[in-house]
């Protein structure tokens, strides 16, 4: 089931008239009205917009998650300087991952690791930005929003919002200080709250009950405007009361209630590949436990790539692993946190290859920065900037290679220095035809500068 909540909107479908109606269709995202967004993306799109039929999915793994117990075990190393959890030998010649990714092994060759993405920052809350805005901090928006403002905040023909913030049940205090950091991160800034993300909140068991934020409102009764929802569908469709709309609310309408709703719905998925993407077996939090819903999540997002969504942002909360009474170390943290990412992650890469869309959809795995090469005695690692963990899959780029290379105790990069710059351009290039972007001639000048001085990661191209 999927939960509307919106600024506006009927309860009582007896009493539904077509102005009512209408207003229900054409749900404000950010003070804008939806079916005049569809209708910006279509003319942006007649003028020859350089976009590609291509998105982006961003599995952000907040707290930071160290890139020695991911993809830099370090096994030669000094004991101390090790992966905690051990090393998996990967189907790439030479390559090993850390200890728990025991599935994404032998799907190596489908990935990118980048053992050398650095930056200088080791705040949680400034780290976020820097790395989400990929280091360019034009009008304080995300590369999601960026993405939105040149693509169109809607898909002209299906009506799915371009953007789209992906986040866990909030059962843990710390999951959500780190939820709000992402999601405050990932927002549109000076563009417009038009190109902020629209979240969906997964409570309880994560396809029965989710939510779609279409604003900052929200409903008392959210029952009440599902039922009066689907009461009028089913009158709409004997009234006319679609009659006389145009290409553009007729699309916004869709959203609500057909096509794009039809993505979010989970149970449309075979009983078997829901079992593959589950991760509801393995437990995460610190003060509370949960069963985590990340492949519930990852398969959400490949639906909203396939009905038209151009930038997924997946919130994936506690990796903050200092280790001690109030947090994970790395033992433990990756034991539960590391494991659900191994299963959904691949489960994902086997997915979207076997449905040919890897060229279509880049995933990308990456949190705010690294932890210190040092374990401590308690088995946790604190924040490391200098190196970070980060990886991809997918999105036509050149998979199968380990990008750069680290210093003998994971500290820094010895080759290729990977910057956040470089993965912001390297979005773009999966997103956008560059040489068409940068010739547009209404493409703001602040973007125009920053595609001109920023170069995409080049072993990838």
């Amino acid at each position: 089931m999927l939960d509307i909540v919106a600024g506006r909107g009927q309860r009582d479908c007896d009493t539904v008239h077509r102005r009512s109606f209408l207003q229900v269709g054409t749900l404000a995202l950010g003070g804008l009205n939806l079916a005049d967004l569809l209708a910006a993306r279509a003319r942006a799109a007649s003028a020859g917009q350089p976009v590609k039929k291509t998105s982006v999915v961003l599995l952000f793994l907040t707290g930071g998650p160290s890139q020695i117990e991911t993809f830099d075990p370090k096994m030669s190393a000094p004991a101390e300087f090790r992966s905690v959890t051990g090393s998996v030998a990967s189907n790439l010649t030479g390559v090993s991952l850390g200890g728990t990714f025991t599935r994404l092994a032998p799907l190596a060759d489908k990935m990118a690791f980048v053992r050398s993405f650095t930056h200088e920052t080791a705040n949680h809350t400034k780290a976020v930005e820097q790395v989400v805005r990929g280091g360019n901090p034009i009008d304080r928006a995300g590369m999601g929003a960026i993405a939105a403002h040149l693509r169109g905040a809607g898909h002209p023909r299906t009506g799915m919002p371009t953007h789209v913030y992906l986040s866990a049940e909030e059962v843990d205090r710390q999951f959500n200080k780190e939820r709000l950091r992402l999601l405050a991160a990932s927002g549109a800034g000076g563009l417009g709250g038009a190109y902020g993300p629209v979240e969906i909140q997964g409570e309880g068991e994560f396809n029965r009950n989710m939510i779609l934020r279409i604003s900052n409102r929200r409903l008392d009764d959210r029952l009440a405007l599902r039922k009066s929802l689907d009461q009028l569908h089913r009158r709409v469709e004997g009234n006319g009361l679609l009659q006389g709309l145009d290409q553009f609310q007729q699309q916004a309408v869709d959203l609500v209630m057909g096509k794009s709703r039809a993505a979010f719905d989970l149970s449309q998925e075979s009983p078997r590949l829901l079992r593959r993407y589950d991760t509801s077996h393995i437990m995460t939090g610190i003060t509370k436990s949960r069963p985590s819903t990340l492949g519930k999540q990852l398969l959400l997002a490949r639906r909203l790539c396939e009905a038209g969504c151009g930038f997924v942002t997946i919130h994936n909360p506690g990796w903050d692993m200092h280790g001690g009474d109030t947090q994970l170390n790395m033992p433990h943290g990756m034991e539960t946190l590391g494991r659900a990412v191994d299963h959904a992650v691949s489960a994902f890469l086997e997915d979207v290859d076997r449905r040919g869309l890897s060229d279509r959809i880049l995933l990308i795995v990456t949190g705010e920065f690294g932890r210190t090469p040092k374990v401590k005695d308690n088995g946790g690692r604190d924040h490391w900037p200098r190196l970070s963990t980060l990886a991809f899959a997918g999105g036509g780029l050149q998979m199968g290679q380990v990008v750069g290379a680290s210093s003998g105790r994971a500290e820094e990069p010895r080759t290729d220095p990977v910057t956040l710059d470089n993965l912001f351009a390297t979005v773009l290039q999966v997103l956008f035809d560059l040489p068409a972007l940068r010739s547009h001639t209404g493409l703001p000048r602040n973007i125009a500068s920053l595609i001109e001085r920023s170069q995409p990661i080049a072993q990838l191209i």
